[in-house]
């Protein structure tokens, strides 16, 4: 993968944006909700990609976000083109922690920084579940591409 900021090389997946004028808010500035939904975005198409959403479908066995944060560095303005990237930063028996890196064509430089816990969870019997290990297989594949 062709990657079009330095600070994205370790990012398996990256996916861009066009900052909207919807997108800011009364301070002239990118609202807060919509890092946090650039963030989800880039999020689910990793997931997507590892099978997650499929266990859901078949097994009942899917993510669940139990938290999130993120650092802001930079104040995003309309018009800007923007990528994400998302890697898995830590992998644990029943979760997964997603690292984000948001880089502004503007600044030409990282705008913000997060990271999200995704748990592993059963829809089903409503309560938290390991990994499943197909998702665990393929999250090490992505993670590998860019090593």
């Amino acid at each position: 993968m062709t990657h079009t900021h330095p600070a994205l090389a370790p990012f398996p997946v990256v996916i861009e944006f066009d900052i909207g004028w919807s997108d800011m808010d009364s301070f002239d500035h990118v609202s807060n909700l919509e890092y946090f939904r650039y963030f989800q975005d880039a999020r689910l198409n990793y997931i997507a990609r590892t099978g997650w959403l499929d266990t859901k479908r078949e097994l009942g066995l899917g993510p669940i976000l139990k938290s999130t944060s993120a650092t802001y560095r930079k104040p995003l303005k309309y018009p800007d083109h923007v990528w994400v990237g998302v890697r898995a930063a830590d992998v644990q028996v029943d979760r997964v922690t997603f690292e984000h890196k948001l880089v502004s064509r503007s600044w030409d430089a990282v705008a913000c920084e997060g990271l999200a816990t995704v748990v592993s969870y059963d829809y089903r019997s409503e309560c938290k579940t390991a990994l499943p290990e197909r998702v665990r297989k393929v999250i090490e594949e992505l993670e590998a591409s860019i090593k």
